[in-house]
């Protein structure tokens, strides 16, 4: 698998969502920081992978709001995935599944499990649930997510004492 890590390094470099734990060992976070949906898999490589399936686990602190039913039947979907791919390398596959099925795997999944980060987001707006905010692509971190938060509200209008800040500048 070695062509595969490479490869895999090759495809997700600066995607934040890839982690590699090992060079057989990799997770992949499906879904934005803060999306109530979101979820990480893991996949190990056996010595004997490709030939034999990758160990696919749902373990991550990251997944710890996520009903075992969920997993399990995630895990069995993305089973599936591998037994269709056995004997090739199929990380990168089943990485790109999980994508595509995020909104399939989930939909059981309550989404009023409240995570610290949403309630970093809706400053000053809280009926508005921050996944309707715009889709962006690149990852922001808390603290500019709270000065985005900060500056307007979602209909972009500036909340009172949105420059009390500039004052002190």
């Amino acid at each position: 698998p070695q062509m595969e890590l490479e490869a895999l390094r090759c495809i997700y470099e600066g995607d934040l969502c890839f982690r590699e734990l090992s060079p057989v060992s990799f997770q992949y976070r499906i879904g934005e920081s803060g999306d109530p949906k979101a979820f990480l898999i893991e996949v190990s490589w056996p010595e004997t992978y490709p030939q034999t399936a990758p160990v696919i686990s749902m373990d991550a602190f990251f997944n710890n709001t996520i009903s075992s039913a969920i997993k399990q039947s995630i895990l069995d979907k993305l089973m599936v995935e591998v037994e269709a791919n056995l004997g090739t390398a199929m990380t990168y596959t089943l990485f790109e599944y999980a994508k595509d099925n995020k909104e399939l795997f989930m939909e059981n999944q309550p989404v009023n499990t409240v995570t610290s980060v949403s309630n970093n987001i809706s400053i000053g707006t809280p009926d508005v649930p921050p996944s309707k905010k715009k889709e962006k692509k690149e990852q922001l971190s808390k603290t500019q997510k709270r000065k985005l938060a900060d500056k307007t509200d979602n209909k972009g209008e500036l909340p009172r004492g949105w420059n009390w800040v500039d004052v002190i500048k």
